[in-house]
């Protein structure tokens, strides 16, 4: 599995592809769910932790509206835009201040729970392809030189 960080220049956004479908259809909802939940939870306990909600009930339905993001992007029903409306996601992150160690924090909290899935069977590929989506949208996200 190619877990390479790419190398983010500041301002610069390269073209985002999306994940394959058959990651959602090897993971399914419930497995992004739980991915996400592990990925805030674990970031509850990194040195990004302020950029997300500190009150445990905002922290909460932040994972859910995380988790709807990724089964949309993945292929599958529209909770996001249902829920949240278009994601505009450079937009929803404009007042925190993201920077290329958060981002890289980020990604490296990714990287144990993507190795679980393997161990669970998702394939390379699935795997891979998910990763290349979170590595170059996480580019995306950086505001803050």
């Amino acid at each position: 599995m190619n877990l390479e960080i790419s190398q983010a220049q500041f301002g610069v956004r390269p073209p985002v592809t999306k994940p394959i479908p058959e990651f959602l259809l090897e993971v399914g909802e419930e497995g992004i769910r739980e991915l996400i939940s592990k990925h805030y939870d674990a970031i509850k306990q990194s040195d990004i932790s302020h950029l997300f909600p500190q009150d445990d009930a905002e922290f909460e339905k932040a994972k859910v509206n995380s988790a709807d993001f990724f089964i949309q992007i993945c292929g599958g029903p529209k909770y996001f835009n249902t829920n949240r409306g278009a994601p505009q996601m450079v937009g929803r992150h404009a007042p925190f201040r993201i920077d290329a160690k958060a981002r890289q924090t980020w990604l490296e909290l990714y990287k144990p729970l993507l190795e679980e899935l393997k161990e669970k069977g998702v394939t390379e590929t699935s795997l891979n392809s998910f990763w290349r989506y979170l590595d170059i949208f996480s580019i995306w996200m950086i505001n803050t030189q």
